[in-house]
């Protein structure tokens, strides 16, 4: 049985991507060795055993901190179905395929909601086969960890963060060989840069890919 940690749950908007605009509870677990210089979440990145606390307090909490609570598949499937009333379910992190999210999953799907991952490919992805992969490659980061084909093969969706020309350049020389009919190839501006948005509908345009807006930093909500 898995020992889940979760660091936030709340219902929100899902902002990006495929499931843009959808009513959506999150879950960010604990734990992430990937260290993106540009994360918003690296309060998720260590799970130290002195940040552990109650479900309660973290559904409770409103602001970023490195607590987390632990629990099990079926109870925390449980805990979303009965307390949430978005239907969809975005599976989040720091890093979500660190441990394997099967049975979570499973049960997720089993109580009637959509089930969405994200993870940034370095672990192997371990999900129900209907959950719903959104991959988005974190190549060259400073842990050396390599995004795995099986990753790639899994994903239903590729999202990828782009800042600069490099990125466009890493996204043709690694990632555009992986895109397929049926998976999608996502562009998505850094911190809401004009720079980077530019960037992105040129290569879109170029690579026939889509763009993809971090709609609920424009929106306002988390």
């Amino acid at each position: 049985m898995s020992r889940i940690k979760v660091n936030e749950v709340f219902e929100t908007i899902q902002g990006e991507a495929a499931f843009t605009g959808s009513p959506a509870v999150f879950l960010r677990l604990q734990g992430c060795p990937v260290g993106c210089g540009w994360c918003d979440t690296k309060h998720t990145w260590d799970a130290l055993q002195e940040h552990e606390t109650s479900q309660d307090i973290i559904i409770a909490k409103t602001e970023d901190s490195p607590h987390y609570f632990v629990s099990d598949a079926k109870n925390l499937a449980e805990m979303v179905a009965q307390n949430y009333q978005a239907k969809h379910v975005v599976i989040t992190g720091g890093e979500p395929c660190m441990i394997d999210l099967t049975e979570l999953t499973t049960e997720l799907l089993a109580k009637g909601l959509r089930v969405q991952i994200e993870t940034s490919g370095t672990f192997e992805v371990r999900v129900h086969p209907r959950a719903w992969v959104t991959l988005s490659p974190k190549i060259d980061m400073p842990a050396g960890l390599p995004v795995l084909a099986s990753s790639y093969a899994r994903a239903d969706e590729i999202k990828y963060p782009v800042g600069n020309a490099r990125d466009i350049e890493v996204v043709i020389e690694q990632v555009l060989q992986h895109v397929t009919p049926s998976k999608l190839l996502w562009l998505q501006p850094l911190s809401q840069s004009k720079k980077a948005t530019d960037l992105c509908i040129a290569a879109a345009t170029q690579l026939d890919a889509r763009v993809s807006i971090q709609t609920h930093k424009f929106i306002g909500i988390r």
